[in-house]
Order: C-alpha cells, then structure tokens, then sequence
C-alpha cells in the first residue's frame, strides 16, 4: 500500500518570487518527497487585475497574512525584508500568529528603478527628492532603498505609493511619479514600451513557517524547490508562462528577459545574515525592535 501524502498549505502571490513553489508542485517534486502541497494563491501586485488588499501598509491587513494569521495556509515566502517585518512584529506584539523565518530562500526575484524617457532622468543621482513609486513594505519599497542609498543620502529617496505594477507602470509613463520600482514580468513590459531602466538588482526571498510546520517536512519541502530551481534555471523558457499569463495580455514570451529569472536552492538563515538585514530595516524604521536571532530565526529544517 502506497504510504499517504503529508499535506500541506503553502501560500503564494506573484509568480517572479514563487516560481520554485509552482514548479515543484507542477513537476511532481513535492510527491517525490512524500508531500501533497496545496497551493494557496493570494492577490499580489504583479497580476495584471490585482485588488490593493495585497498592497495594504499594514502587513497583518494583506490577503496572504490574513490567511496565515487564521491557520488556512502553513507556510509563505516573501522578501527577505519582507519575512523580516513579519516575524519580528509577530514576536514583539501580541496578538498575531508566530511566524519564523526558516531558510534564505529560493527565488532571486529581480526589480529594476524605471523611468520615462520624457523625464530626462539618466542616472540614480536624477532622483533625488523626486518620487518613486513602490508599495509599502514590499520588495520594491526595500529593494528601492537599497539600490539607492548607495547614490543619495537617504532623507534625499523619497518613495510613494503607487498601486500595482501595471498602476505603477501607468503612472511613470503619465509623468505622475518620477521613476518606480518594478519586477518581472513588468519590467520587460516597460522596456518593451520604450521605458528605461537606471538600474537592478536580484532581491533574494525568504521563507516562513509557525511552530506547527515540524523541520522534517520543511526539508523535504526545500528539496523539492532546489529540485525546481536547477529545473527553471536549465530551462527559464519552460516556466516562463507563468510570468506571461500573470501579465495578462501585455507581453509575449519573445519579449521577456529570461536571464532576469533567478533560482536556486534554500539554505539555512545565518546570524550574520540576519544581525545584518535587522539592523537594516530597523535603521530605516521599516521594523520594531527588540528582535533577536534566537526569536526570529529556526533553521530546523536542517537540524
């Protein structure tokens, strides 16, 4: 007799940060490892007809976060920045589920600053006291800082927010906002529509789990992902549908930029890893202090 399945409920939004997700469940790598995963898709900014409730500032607010807090799903990822908030608020206030951050995870979800070229903005420096436009407590609102904190002092980055990807994508081509950030599939829209990109980089997601995911079944579900990303990364043109259909219409697989889709195995979380990334965001007010290694972070998928 066939040994059942351990199920799980994994959540997900945009399909740049959740690719390994999607294809291990698509190519059979979660069964591999014994496990029926449930994929719980939420609304991110990404898909083309997205709702704002994934873009509330307000972490807790947000449709995926709603779902962990009432136990409908186990396990998310997110930006490490991101993950970051959200284990840290859950540990230092009450009132909401606990949630740690488990491994580095496996997408390096890229996203790129872009401007109109009717704007006359060339290089990062252009920006300064000008808006950008980002969603609060997002990849691209952390990515952004990053990015550019290397070129302006930081009380000259000024970042607004500005809807979805494609609202963003609208608003810089109207002239409403100076630059904003973008991640695929919409920064291959932009460049396709003429817009330039003054710089990216690849921002690496985390994973996160409650107590109640034991380490056993975390390592089997990160296997199946690193299973996935050297999968995607042997062949991005066979998973790039996914990025096509959440554009729903706007951009053809001949316009992607397929080296933009990064992959590769989860790992653990390392204290310096964490001690720097915390001392980040809470040296931008982004996250509440009094956060330690010792509460925040459970590598136990490797123990």
């Amino acid at each position: 007799m066939t040994a059942s399945l351990k199920k799980v409920r994994a959540s997900m939004m945009n399909a740049i940060h959740d690719l390994p997700l999607l294809v291990a469940g698509d190519e059979g790598f979660f069964r591999d490892e014994g496990l029926d995963v449930e994929i719980v898709r939420t609304p991110g900014s990404g898909q083309r007809d997205s709702d704002h409730q994934a873009l509330r500032a307000n972490v807790f607010d947000r449709t995926m976060e709603a779902l962990y807090d009432q136990g409908a799903c186990d396990q998310f990822r997110m930006c490490e920045w991101g993950v970051m908030k959200r284990a840290v608020e859950s540990t230092v206030t009450s009132g909401h589920r606990a949630a740690k951050i488990v491994a580095l995870g496996s997408a390096m979800s890229t996203f790129a600053i872009v401007t109109a070229p009717k704007s006359r903005i060339y290089e990062p420096e252009q920006l300064k006291d000008k808006p950008i436009g980002v969603s609060p407590f997002n990849g691209s609102h952390f990515t952004t800082l990053k990015l550019l904190e290397g070129f302006l002092k930081r009380e000259q980055i000024r970042t607004t927010f500005a809807g979805t990807m494609k609202e963003r994508l609208d608003a810089v081509s109207r002239g409403e906002v100076a630059a904003v950030s973008l991640m695929e599939p919409w920064i291959s829209i932009a460049e396709m529509r003429g817009l330039r990109v003054l710089m990216e980089s690849h921002s690496t997601r985390s994973e996160a789990a409650g107590d109640e995911l034991d380490g056993a079944t975390l390592a089997k579900m990160f296997r199946a992902e690193a299973s996935a990303a050297e999968a995607i990364q042997k062949s991005p043109v066979r998973y790039a549908h996914y990025l096509i259909e959440e554009a729903g219409g706007l951009l053809e697989l001949k316009d992607l930029k397929l080296s933009r889709i990064l992959n590769a195995a989860p790992e653990p979380y390392t204290r310096e890893r964490f001690e720097h990334t915390y001392q980040w965001t809470l040296g931008w007010g982004l996250v509440a202090p009094g956060a330690t290694y010792e509460n925040t972070v459970d590598n136990r998928a490797w123990q």
